[in-house]
């Protein structure tokens, strides 16, 4: 991990400032734009773990009101991506391998996401990231893992 990292940086700064978290939130969720269809906020960030927010409303509904998996899913990957360029050793890279989610409950609230990362998984190969959402009422509605493969970042 390294001891100055620009994300971790970028958003201890964002979070002195009124609206800072959501500002934040926005700019990350521009990385890939579909973070963005969720309305995000990122409410803790620091190495190897991430915690993020979303309202349920209709935007993210599915046919029967409940908050639709690929919603969450969307939340996921963010979160996930949040905890990799955290926590990444400067001289290595990541990108996500493959997906494996179970639906668990009924998705019918606000929603709470988290990932998580173990600090010793950051060399080469294939890193897993825990990765759940969770209701209001504290029951966890997805979990699964987000594979990542880390190699060495090429010489230049």
């Amino acid at each position: 991990m390294t001891e100055s990292n620009y994300l971790l940086n970028m958003y201890a700064k964002a979070g002195k400032l009124p609206l800072g978290k959501k500002i934040f939130s926005a700019v990350f969720s521009r990385k890939a734009p579909y973070f963005g269809t969720i309305n995000p906020l990122i409410t803790e960030l620091r190495p190897n773990f991430c915690e993020l927010r979303f309202a349920k409303r209709r935007a993210v509904e599915n046919h029967i009101g409940t908050v639709h998996v690929i919603a969450i899913c969307n939340g996921l990957e963010m979160a996930m991506g949040a905890v990799a360029e955290a926590s990444i050793p400067k001289h290595l890279r990541w990108i996500p391998k493959g997906m494996d989610v179970r639906y668990t409950a009924k998705a019918t609230t606000d929603i709470r996401i988290t990932a998580e990362a173990n600090p010793e998984d950051w060399k080469p190969g294939d890193l897993p990231v825990t990765v759940k959402a969770f209701r209001d009422d504290g029951t966890v509605v997805v979990e699964g893992t987000i594979m990542l493969y880390v190699s060495e970042k090429p010489t230049k």
